[in-house]
């Protein structure tokens, strides 16, 4: 056993008792024999970078850490990760403008793998207005900005409700990733205060089919349903990371507000 293969098989060996696989489940989906993986986790064999990356797609291990596992075999990595601003992802880039942009009058934002602000369109700004300067400056993370006492947490009407859904959300994300950045993230908000006198599971005036965003605002509260949107079958560890959050009204009065709201933004 050489340190190589051993680093390399305790990573194989993570990412598969993290998705709750057997070997001799992995192996099927792989199509190698159970013995030739059970080499591999514990070091006694050395996988090829074709394998690494055959046991890395059945186990949807992220771009990221992909390229982690491929230096530990001692392989180059194989997915760039460039910034958004690089001339390669100009198309990415211009298509996340698109989306942000029409989908005004409400609001919309990209952030990156750990909910730190990528892009906004010109709706998310008033609603954040009120909040520490503090956890304005970049990297604005929006969780952190959403739920932090000195954030929007005073404003949501629906704080413990919508604070079980992105603690949850979070979590699932911590189960996917293993990102640190997350982890420490998820710490965090659980430790911020529940509101007082709200039920914890706030109310389910929407037929229990999507948790909605509901903030006070000088225009009144304003609730939102919110959407995800990533790209498809990405080979860039940004893209792969990036995530627009977009936020519909989840009623007439919000609609409004909104619009009245697009007239008067900068």
């Amino acid at each position: 056993m050489n340190t190589t293969s051993a680093a390399v098989g305790h990573h194989i060996r993570e990412w598969r008792q993290r998705r709750r696989l057997s070997q001799m489940d992995l192996a099927l989906e792989a199509e190698i024999s159970t013995r030739h993986l059970s080499f591999l986790e514990t070091g006694r064999a050395q996988p090829s970078r074709e394998m690494v990356l055959r046991l890395a797609d059945q186990l949807e291990i992220p771009l990221r850490e992909r390229n982690v596992i491929l230096v530990a075999a001692g392989f180059a990595p194989v997915f760039p990760q460039r910034g958004l601003d690089d001339p390669a992802l100009a198309a990415a880039r211009r298509a996340v403008e698109i989306i942000l942009k029409g989908h005004e009058p409400h609001p919309a934002l990209a952030v990156d793998r750990a909910w730190n602000l990528v892009s906004a369109n010109r709706m998310v700004a008033p609603l954040m207005a009120g909040a520490d300067p503090d956890l304005l400056q970049p990297p604005v993370n929006v969780l952190r900005l959403a739920l932090h006492p000195r954030g929007l947490g005073p404003r949501v009407a629906n704080f413990n409700e919508w604070r079980t859904h992105i603690v949850e959300r979070l979590r699932r994300e911590v189960e996917l990733t293993a990102d640190p950045r997350l982890v420490e993230l998820l710490t965090e908000i659980r430790a911020y205060p529940i509101a007082e006198g709200e039920p914890p599971g706030g109310r389910d005036e929407y037929g229990g089919v999507a948790v909605p965003f509901r903030l006070r605002t000088p225009q009144g509260e304003l609730s939102f349903f919110t959407t995800t949107t990533v790209f498809g079958t990405p080979v860039d560890v940004t893209l792969q990371e990036l995530t627009l959050e977009t936020f519909f009204p989840a009623d007439e009065a919000t609609a409004r507000a909104m619009t009245a709201l697009a007239a008067t933004a900068p």
